[in-house]
């Protein structure tokens, strides 16, 4: 079992990251931005001035957790598609949908928009993490 290879873990990151970005980017900017605009003005409220930077570094950060993830998971499960495609589904599952659930629970976001959002972005995580992992390869033992 070699070492975590930290720059491959940062690389394949930022790639998993830009897709996260990517999906992100489309779901609540384009696709569904009018439903947020419309949910936002009925609570009286407007995005802060920093979000879209925070968003963004966010979902890089999302990205290098998953390839963690992938790589811790990587000496147990086995390398490639199957477990990058497990370990992206749990970084989902605890990243995305309980707190998507917490939010729809407490009638902080809308139930509807809420759950297609999450749902799609199942798919962009799960392949976030399998092209974080095709880059990612462990450090040999000296």
């Amino acid at each position: 079992m070699g070492k975590i290879n930290l720059t491959r873990l940062f690389l394949g990151g930022l790639l998993a990251g830009l897709i996260i970005n990517i999906f992100e980017y489309v779901l609540n900017g384009v696709v569904f931005a009018s439903q947020w605009d419309a949910y936002m003005k009925a609570l009286g409220r407007q995005m802060r001035p920093g979000a879209i930077p925070f968003f963004i570094l966010s979902a890089f950060v999302a990205g290098i957790g998953v390839v963690w993830l992938y790589a811790v998971a990587r000496p147990r499960l086995g390398a490639g598609a199957k477990t990058a495609v497990l370990t992206g589904a749990a970084y989902w599952f605890f990243a995305y949908a309980i707190p998507d659930a917490n939010y729809v629970a407490a009638n902080v976001a809308p139930g509807r928009l809420t759950l297609a959002i999450c749902l799609i972005l199942l798919v962009g995580v799960v392949l976030a993490s399998v092209c974080g992992a095709w880059v990612y390869k462990e450090q040999a033992n000296p």
